[in-house]
């Protein structure tokens, strides 16, 4: 289905023209007539699919030739990145249109505050917030979101899983009653069912691919101890010097650091991006990666479902996410709509009993593979066991050596 069949607005159609867009993936096909049609919607599709432009174009479309003055759209989205990250896709939808949009988060300066003071008071038509700087703003008093006609939550399973969910509770009681509301997930867990039924009014759902990689990402797996994983990285990515975009992702701060450093000793240039980052930092490191200025970017999993980048040649898991659907986002970086891509995986024993849970939930047992010959063995699959314990035996070997070559 291509998006002229929607009947949207002609300067709507024009942009999307400009922008490259037009032929429309599964979710948008089945959404954009619900919402045209004013109807409460939870939507299970993962990150990938196009589900912002999903629910951004039908409300730029009824928003054509709105007359009220107010703010008439509010986005709620569990990150900063992925608020920038919607509001520029707004801006590029909306680029022939007069509709003004405004992404609203915590971690700027104190003119950005003020900047989005004036905007909540003016009531621009689009508002896209994090729900704690959202609430902030709330608290002061001088929002009216009396005139807002769609609430759209987006990720709503990560804002759960966050802790947003007295957040979300709250905000909802400054908006009308008599609204229609969105719900985005990239997976339906109970929590999510039951805070639908909360807040939606007989909702149409949609289920698309839930927890499953795209069919154009080529998965590998390598088995290796943690102190092989270094080099093994470099290793990989030396061989794909043709790779001009390449995101890995690892579990905790700490280690971005020590990923970034390693692989800028090994002469791959690299930068890391986390939560340590001031809210400028981290928007110019991702500029330079959308433009290809950055080759390689080091990222926590609280960026793995707001970096909105094209064409992305590789994703590495340099470690086993704790939850098997946050494998999915991570992946789902790459081979985005219908593009190829590559995703490798390292697993360390200690990691093997969460990477059994993630091959059960994409349904697919992928194989596994050893270290080059020149790193030395890796771990066998299913020993299960910690790195520690292993260190723990080359330990005890060592001292019996020594013990037993005593007076030699």
């Amino acid at each position: 289905m291509k998006f002229i069949d929607f009947n949207l607005d002609d300067d709507l159609l024009d942009a999307l023209s400009y922008m490259g867009f037009e032929d429309a993936t599964p979710i948008q096909e089945q959404a954009i007539p619900m919402i045209l049609e004013n109807k409460d919607m939870i939507a299970c599709a993962q990150t990938g699919t196009g589900k912002t432009a999903a629910f951004v174009l039908p409300i730029l479309e009824k928003l054509v030739n709105r007359k009220q003055q107010g703010t008439n759209t509010l986005v709620i989205v569990p990150t900063r990145e992925l608020a920038v990250q919607i509001e520029q896709q707004i801006q590029g939808f909306s680029y022939f249109l007069n509709v003004g949009s405004i992404a609203i988060y915590g971690g700027g300066e104190g003119k950005d505050f003020t900047n989005q003071k004036v905007a909540l008071k003016k009531g621009v038509d689009i508002v896209i917030a994090t729900p704690g700087k959202l609430l902030s703003h709330l608290n002061l008093g001088y929002v009216d979101f009396s005139t807002v006609e769609h609430l759209i939550l987006d990720e709503a399973d990560r804002m759960l899983d966050m802790g947003f969910i007295d957040d979300l509770n709250k905000i909802i009681t400054y908006l009308p009653k008599k609204r229609q509301t969105l719900m985005f997930s990239a997976t339906m867990p109970d929590n999510i069912r039951r805070f639908a039924k909360q807040i939606l009014y007989k909702p149409a759902e949609i289920s698309l691919s839930i927890a499953k990689p795209a069919e154009g990402v080529n998965q590998q797996v390598y088995l290796a101890h943690d102190e092989q994983k270094f080099k093994l990285l470099n290793m990989l990515l030396e061989e794909r010097k043709d790779y001009n975009s390449i995101l890995i992702f690892t579990s905790t701060k700490s280690k971005v650091g020590e990923i970034v450093r390693s692989l800028n000793k090994g002469k791959l240039p690299a930068k890391g991006i986390s939560s340590n980052l001031d809210q400028d930092q981290r928007e110019e490191v991702l500029r330079g990666f959308r433009s290809r200025r950055i080759r390689i970017l080091v990222a926590t999993d609280l960026m793995s479902r707001g970096i909105d980048v094209k064409e992305i040649n590789l994703v590495v898991n340099f470690d086993v996410p704790q939850d098997a659907e946050d494998y999915v986002h991570r992946v789902g970086r790459t081979a985005r709509v219908e593009a190829k891509g590559e995703a490798i995986t390292l697993v360390s024993p200690r990691d093997m009993s969460r990477f059994r849970r993630i091959e059960q939930l994409i349904e697919k047992e992928l194989p596994k593979q050893q270290p080059p010959k020149e790193l030395g063995p890796g771990p066998h699959w299913g020993s299960g066991g910690s790195n520690k314990q292993r260190k723990g035996h080359y330990s005890k070997k060592k001292r019996n050596y020594r013990k037993g070559n005593k007076g030699r």
